[in-house]
Order: C-alpha cells, then sequence, then structure tokens
C-alpha cells in the first residue's frame, strides 16, 4: 500500500500582507503588490527571484515634476518609486524587514544598502535595519520600457518574506505637525481624570501620593513647550513638544518616546489640552504640582533673601581725632600748619631707668586741624612715619678757638694735582717758609 506524501506548501505569489504605513510618505499608487520570496525545491545558499514593473505617463510625470538638482550632480525627488521588505505575516501590518544575504538589482544595476546596525550584545549576528529603499535613481522614467528588479537572499527556515514596490510622495515635519493639529486637541478633562488615577490612594500600599510634580521643558531640547503631545499608550503624564519631536525622526525615525523609552507611533500621538492651558497661564514657570483633585499650582523658585545683622557691619569710616591744643607764637604765613603731636614720648621715670642709653626712635604722627577736618572728612590720607633721632646740640666752648675762628674751609684738593716733588709743607695759617735754589720752578696759584 503505497501512502502519498503531502505536497510541500508553496507560498503565495501575492499573499494577504499589509505593510505599516510610513509617517513621511503618502502612497500615491502600488507598483508591485506583496510578493512572496518563497524558497524554491532545489537546496541552494542563495536564492534569486525577478520582479517587473512598468509606470503610467502619469506616474512617470509626476515623478519628473518633483525632480530637484543637487549639488554634485545628484538628483533628489519629492515623489519616489519605494521598494520594501517585509515579513510573510498577516495577523498585523508588518513593519520592514530584511532577509539575511540580501542583493537587489534594479535594471542590471547594483543598490546600495544601508550598513549594518551594531549588535546589541556580543556574540549576536549584525542585521541591516529595516528601511524603505528608495530606487528612484535606477529607475528608467518612461512608460515605453519596463523596470526589472532582481532580488537575491539566503532562505532561513521557518521564515518567509515578501516584498513590494510602491509610489509615494515625501512628507516635511511641519506638514506633519500640521496634520497632527488638525486631528485637534485632547479635552483637559482626559488629563484631570488620569491625574486623579494617579493620585488615588491605595488601600493596599502603606505610602500614599499627595501630589505630582511635572515639568514644562521638554525633554528633548531642554527647552519650554510649545506643542505639547505624548502618545495614547503612555502611561505618564509628561508631555514633549510635538515639533522637535517630528523634526528628530524625520532625521532619522525611531518613533521611540524620550520620557518612558516605549514605543511612541505618529498614529498615536495626541495634543494635551490641560498642558495647553497651563502653558498659556504660567509664561514664566517652568514646573507645576497637581493635587488630588486635578487642580495644579505654580512652582515658583523662593527668593532667599540675605539679611545682614547691623552688628556684623565693620564701620570703615570713623571720626578723626580731635587734635589737642598746643599753645605756639602765630606765623605771618596765610596757610595755617598742621598740628603735631608727639605720642611717643617716655615718661621720665623710665628714661631715668635706662641711664645714658639712647632713647628710642620717636614716631611723629601728624593730625589735620579742625578747619581741614571738615574737608578731608571720609578721605583715607596716609601720612608716612617719621624717625628723628635725639641728638642734643653741641656747645661751641668745646670747639677751639683756631677752629671757630677759622671762616674758610680748607680744600686739599687743589694741592692734589700738584706732584709730590713740587708740593709745599704748610700750616694752617697758609704760611710757607723755605730756601729757593737754582733748579725750583715757582708756580702761582690763583
Amino acid at each position: 500500500m503505497n501512502l502519498q506524501q503531502p505536497a510541500p506548501l508553496i507560498p503565495p505569489v501575492h499573499p494577504d500582507v499589509q505593510m505599516k504605513p510610513l509617517p513621511f510618505y503618502d502612497v500615491l499608487d502600488i507598483l508591485i503588490k506583496p510578493s512572496s520570496l518563497g524558497a524554491s525545491t532545489a537546496q541552494r545558499y542563495h536564492q534569486e527571484k525577478y520582479f517587473i514593473f512598468a509606470l503610467t505617463p502619469q506616474q512617470v510625470r509626476e515623478v519628473c515634476i518633483s525632480r530637484d538638482f543637487l549639488p554634485g550632480g545628484r538628483r533628489d525627488y519629492m515623489v519616489q518609486i519605494q521598494l520594501r521588505f517585509c515579513l510573510s505575516e498577516t495577523s498585523c501590518p508588518q513593519e520592514d524587514n530584511y532577509p539575511n544575504s540580501l542583493c537587489i538589482k534594479v535594471n542590471g544595476k547594483l543598490f546600495p544598502l544601508p550598513g549594518y546596525a551594531p549588535p546589541p550584545k556580543n556574540g549576536v549576528e549584525q542585521k541591516r535595519p529595516g528601511r524603505p529603499l528608495n530606487i528612484t535613481s535606477l529607475v528608467r522614467l518612461s512608460s515605453a520600457v519596463p523596470n526589472q528588479i532582481s532580488v537575491t537572499w539566503a532562505p532561513e527556515i521557518g521564515k518567509t518574506y515578501s516584498m513590494s514596490v510602491y509610489l509615494v510622495r515625501q512628507l516635511t515635519s511641519p506638514l506633519l505637525l500640521q496634520r497632527l493639529r488638525m486631528k485637534g486637541i485632547r479635552n483637559p478633562d482626559h488629563s484631570r481624570a488620569l491625574i486623579k488615577e494617579k493620585l488615588t490612594a491605595d488601600p493596599d500600599s502603606e505610602v500614599a501620593t499627595t501630589s505630582l510634580r511635572v515639568s514644562l521643558m521638554c525633554p528633548l531640547g531642554k527647552m519650554r513647550l510649545t506643542v505639547p503631545c505624548r502618545a495614547v499608550t503612555c502611561s505618564h503624564l509628561q508631555c514633549f513638544d510635538a515639533a522637535l519631536y517630528l523634526q528628530m525622526n524625520e532625521k532619522k525615525p525611531t518613533w521611540i518616546c524620550p520620557v518612558c523609552d516605549k514605543k511612541a507611533a505618529y498614529e498615536s500621538l495626541i495634543i494635551d489640552g490641560l498642558f495647553l492651558e497651563i502653558l498659556n497661564d504660567c509664561s514664566d514657570v517652568d514646573e507645576i504640582k497637581f493635587q488630588e483633585d486635578g487642580t495644579w499650582c505654580p512652582m515658583r523658585p523662593k527668593k532667599e533673601s540675605v539679611k545682614v545683622s547691623s552688628q556684623s557691619v565693620l564701620k570703615i569710616e570713623t571720626p578723626l581725632r580731635q587734635p589737642a591744643v598746643v599753645p605756639h607764637s602765630p606765623e605771618p604765613s596765610s596757610i595755617k600748619k598742621a598740628d603735631v603731636i608727639d605720642l611717643t614720648q617716655e615718661s621720665s621715670s623710665s628714661s631715668e631707668d635706662e641711664g645714658d642709653t639712647d632713647p628710642p626712635l620717636k614716631k611723629r604722627c601728624v593730625y589735620i586741624s579742625k578747619n581741614e577736618e571738615m574737608h578731608a572728612k571720609g578721605v583715607l590720607t596716609y601720612q608716612p612715619t617719621v624717625r628723628v633721632p635725639n641728638v642734643q646740640p653741641l656747645d661751641p666752648s668745646y670747639l677751639t678757638s683756631t677752629l671757630a675762628d677759622y671762616a674758610v674751609p680748607f680744600h686739599p684738593s687743589t694741592l692734589a694735582t700738584i706732584p709730590t716733588d713740587m708740593q709745599i709743607a704748610t700750616d694752617c695759617n697758609s704760611h710757607c717758609s723755605f730756601s729757593p735754589s737754582k733748579d725750583m720752578t715757582f708756580v702761582t696759584l690763583d
């Protein structure tokens, strides 16, 4: 009895696979429906499959009109021919996913694929991040000639992939922000209900939260929110700025919430009406606090007031001392001299104990008189210290009469220029006596 072997399951050519829509692209037309990259019966390491599509005159016109020439001879298109790969799963819309060892040729020309993403940990095989492929530059923009795509890949056990080609229009972040505003603003009551739910006391918990502090600064740009939004899939109240979030995903589409690091797709974004009211009411506050009943209050920083006690303040300006009155004879000069008082003179008892030792140098302190005090008040002046030695005057009686009566000083420098053999011995009265000789020459001194 011969048992019939069941025929192998052949994946359908056009499976009922739906690609996940891309926020920055509007699909204008489907050029190739999702087609399966089924494994062939032959056991080969690499498999290859060909796909053909053609453009209509209207499609060619739309692509050519959107063309923009860039520096270096490059061309950019707002209307593009887009190639996408995904798993052949029909349970939900699929994201972009590449098969292993993928190689693509468009009209016989190799299409460069994006680079490999770094592995999450050691020992994990590197894989290219799934994203749509813009093959417009290799497509023949003509309705008379078809285009051919060659796909080479390595089959995987238990996995099948599908490919599809679309005519799309690229969008910008300001346009997506405008569409987000057109969806409408979420009612503030939804946020208040969420606040009450979070602050409701849990009977099983020993710790009860009575308030909730939320920042009005965007966690992405560290700036004040302008369009507060968050995803409906997020459980937190903290919002981020919609404009900045869309700009970042326009450069590198990740669609990850900056607050909780969970998926925050464009379709799930909402603009919070309660935060809009708070931003309009408080323009000078960066943080608020929610109460249990859903109300809120601004969190303004406390200004620290510095109080300086009067006792700790040192007075820099001090009144000048009153000078002592010293009798002196009036001078004819119109300018009044400053009064000088010696404050360092020691008492008579201390001078007697010291005996014949020289007294210490005295310090002379100069004080401003009362008339000058009014003009110099508040001005700090510096008077240098003058040290005057205590020198006793010399009595003229100690000098000899000869020196005391001698009025003309003696200058020995005049004779210093005369040779030694011609110098004449003189006395203090300038009288000289000598015997002239025939070998001597007389010199007259002026």
